[in-house]
């Protein structure tokens, strides 16, 4: 060999030692190099003008648990689990108007401190007893309450849209008057940042884009942070909380029956009452008008959520409020399919539960988005029959006299508007978190009360477990006999999910029923040094007779095209700054790689020679990953051998990290998920008894310190000690 070669050579080799694992070439493929594998996770991300079908279960018992499962992860998304306690409403009514046949007062109260919600209270005159009682959340017509469509009132006459001036300017007056002189009291509340709700404004509740970086804080952050999403609190969910608070002021008049109360609204008003009767089980009637749908799913940051439509739309939403009276309309907007995509499944939904004519669909598409005379007709109706008013049909509209803004604010000399802007914005969130802060903390009393808060949140939050990780598929791509070992590569198919991940084992020959799945940030090429030669620690394991697995989570080797892993997630199409349009129907990249994980736990737990014992190695930047699964697993991974690095979800500033996970810091953050899961064994690096004191404390309550082992040592020996302590527990 000439001098020139030789150089060549060494020169080839020094190179490639010096290449990270993660960008060289794949030693073990398990497919044809420039393939992607098959994997749904790799089209365009779900926004909310996908398609959302609905089918219903089979039967009885299969929808109560679907329903228990959506109703868990509307209560998680929306930051109202565990529940926020229901603090003194405070409620002021003041000012009554005397209308001849009805009267209007004015009405503030606290949903929570400090926090008022604002509207008119509408009340028959020359009625006694208990009433009937509707509320009604608006949606996003202009000023709210105070709507006034004095420029389009007219075409709207012409058109047969509305019968009379008045009503026509204020559709949302209407109703109210309406339904007090059909002789229900009938409250009309504020949406955030509308008419007298000005303490968040409505360019933020409802327009914000961009971040703000001074409310993108680790401490006093603010709405639509990674923060304020890490710990799931969002102007959706505050809205819903005021809902509920409003059903509280609503039941507690001396004139309402109780047991009596609707809920209409349209638009996003007609989203705000499907979500408010799928969480509340008061109302016994329900009237989301022109919002309920397979299409778009609400466009504004008000209707939208992280988590909250992952797997789920609109319709099974609604589906919810069955077997109770439900209405809908449809007009020439994106409910105008619901007579063919989605009503029909809630049809056979109702009739399954033995109320099929307890949801019914007013079609009227020869008008745009509204909730014109003719809808408002078809929920007179509705609410006449299902809250036994017992009055003629048809139930026939009357003008009435529109008063205006004025005429109707709740604020006055005596009654001043309460303070608003960044700090208050700052201080509502701190006492939101610092609450439910304290309920999860009082839950860490004993085991099993911890487990029933924070694991149901967990399962959300990753969505999936062990026991619903699906169906998977082995396919294999090579067979390999290595000395002492078998090697075998090739693809896990998750058939229920539509997923395909690489995967390569190594089988000794004298193998023990004993697997380690070992994770790495370099995928399955992390079994192996630069070199292309087995880690000498993978080989201890080998050598011991333990078979292990390498994976490529989503993005790492074989997912990527130029060997380059994402530094951020992808997001929707949308243009605006905010985590619930891309968060709110699709996983984070941190839940898929879990998902991931959980499909390799699943096929070894169930294929025919799985293994006595399953435990998982992962060390670097995926260690969060590992223990977030091993939380949700239920028991499939006997022992963890886990990196942290000190990560905490809040402590990402990105919200399209790849760490960021919706939620990941409510419910104790990344020691939370290691409580959930004691006794079970755990080593960890990366941490010390102050920082994970959380699972610290939850392996002491079961007396099970010593299953919990911190480990200290140099980072070039957390391998061969991580594996030294699996080998040595057996």
């Amino acid at each position: 060999m000439n001098s020139t070669l030789r150089f060549l050579l060494a020169f080839a080799v020094l190179i490639g030692s010096q290449l990270s694992p993660v960008m060289r070439a794949e030693p073990v493929r398990a497919l044809p190099a420039g393939n992607l594998p098959a994997d749904s996770r790799l089209n365009p991300p779900k926004d909310l003008d996908g398609y959302f079908p609905f089918a219903p279960p089979a039967s009885r018992t299969a929808w109560e648990a679907r329903s228990q499962e959506v109703r868990q992860r509307l209560k998680v998304a929306l930051g109202l689990w565990p529940e926020l306690p229901k603090t003194p409403l405070n409620a002021v009514i003041h000012g009554k108007i005397d209308m001849d046949d009805y009267t209007i007062e004015k009405v503030y109260f606290e949903s929570i401190p400090g926090f008022f919600v604002s509207g008119n209270l509408y009340r028959p005159k020359g009625k006694s007893g208990k009433l009937p009682a509707v509320l009604n959340p608006h949606g996003h017509w202009a000023n709210g309450r105070f709507y006034d469509d004095a420029n389009g009132i007219k075409r709207e006459i012409i058109q047969g849209a509305e019968r009379f001036e008045d009503s026509g300017r204020s559709p949302l007056q209407a109703r109210c008057v309406q339904l007090a002189r059909m002789g229900c009291v009938a409250f009309f509340y504020d949406m955030i940042g509308y008419a007298d709700s000005q303490q968040i404004s409505q360019s933020l509740a409802h327009g914000f884009a961009k971040q703000r970086p001074e409310m993108n804080t680790t401490e006093n952050w603010g709405l639509f942070s990674p923060q304020a999403e890490a710990h799931l609190q969002s102007v959706m969910g505050l809205q819903t909380w005021s809902s509920i608070r409003a059903l509280d002021f609503l039941s507690s008049l001396p004139d309402v029956d109780p047991s009596r109360i609707g809920v209409t609204g349209a638009s996003g008003g007609g989203t705000q009452t499907f979500i408010l009767c799928a969480l509340d089980p008061r109302p016994v009637v329900s009237f989301p008008a022109v919002m309920v749908s397979t299409a778009m799913q609400g466009g504004c940051t008000c209707e939208n959520a992280s988590l909250l439509r992952v797997g789920t739309g609109n319709v099974e939403i609604a589906g919810l409020f069955a077997p109770k009276p439900q209405g809908l309309t449809a007009a020439d907007d994106w409910t105008k399919e619901m007579a063919t995509k989605g009503f029909p499944e809630l049809k056979q939904l109702y009739a399954m539960l033995g109320a099929p004519d307890n949801v019914m669909l007013k079609a009227a598409l020869h008008f745009g988005h509204n909730y014109n005379h003719v809808s408002r007709a078809a929920m007179y109706g509705w609410m006449n029959k299902h809250l036994k008013l017992g009055l003629p049909e048809p139930v026939v509209e009357r003008d009435y006299k529109r008063l205006p803004a004025e005429s109707l604010t709740v604020w006055d000399a005596a009654h001043p508007r309460p303070p608003s802007g960044p700090e208050f914005e700052r201080s509502l969130l701190k006492w939101w978190h610092e609450t439910a802060g304290g309920a999860i903390a009082q839950s860490r009393a004993n085991a099993e009360s911890y487990r029933d808060v924070v694991l149901p949140a967990l399962e959300i939050m990753i969505g999936r477990t062990q026991e619903k990780a699906g169906q998977v598929s082995w396919k294999m791509a090579s067979k390999v006999e290595r000395a002492g070992y078998l090697e075998m590569s090739g693809l896990l198919r998750n058939e229920t999910h539509s997923e395909e991940i690489p995967v390569v084992w190594l089988h000794p020959k004298d193998a023990k029923s004993h697997t380690v799945l070992w994770l790495s940030d370099a995928g399955k090429s992390g079994l192996w040094q630069s070199n292309g030669s087995l880690k000498a620690d993978v080989k201890k394991l080998l050598d011991a007779g333990v078979t292990v697995v390498g994976v490529d989570l989503l993005f790492q080797g074989e997912f990527l095209q130029d060997g380059q892993q994402p530094v951020r997630t992808r997001r929707v199409k949308n243009p605006r700054e905010f985590a619930g349009y891309t968060f709110g129907y699709n996983p984070a990249l941190f839940a898929q790689r879990t998902h991931d994980v959980l499909t390799v736990l699943r096929y070894a737990r169930t294929h025919e020679n799985r293994p006595e014992r399953l435990d998982i190695i992962a060390l670097d930047g995926v260690g969060p990953i590992a223990i977030a699964a091993r939380a949700v697993a239920n028991g499939a991974v006997t022992r963890l051998a886990a990196g942290t690095s000190g990560f905490r979800f809040g402590k990402v500033l990105d919200l399209h990290d790849v760490g960021f996970l919706p939620g990941g810091a409510k419910y104790d953050d990344l020691p939370g998920m290691l409580a959930v899961a004691s006794p079970a064994e755990t080593w960890l690096v990366g941490e010390d008894d102050k920082t994970v004191k959380v699972a610290k404390e939850a392996y002491a309550r079961l007396s099970k310190t010593e299953s919990l082992r911190l480990h200290a040592g140099a980072a070039a020996e957390q391998d061969a000690a991580a594996v030294a302590w699996l080998l040595n527990r057996r």
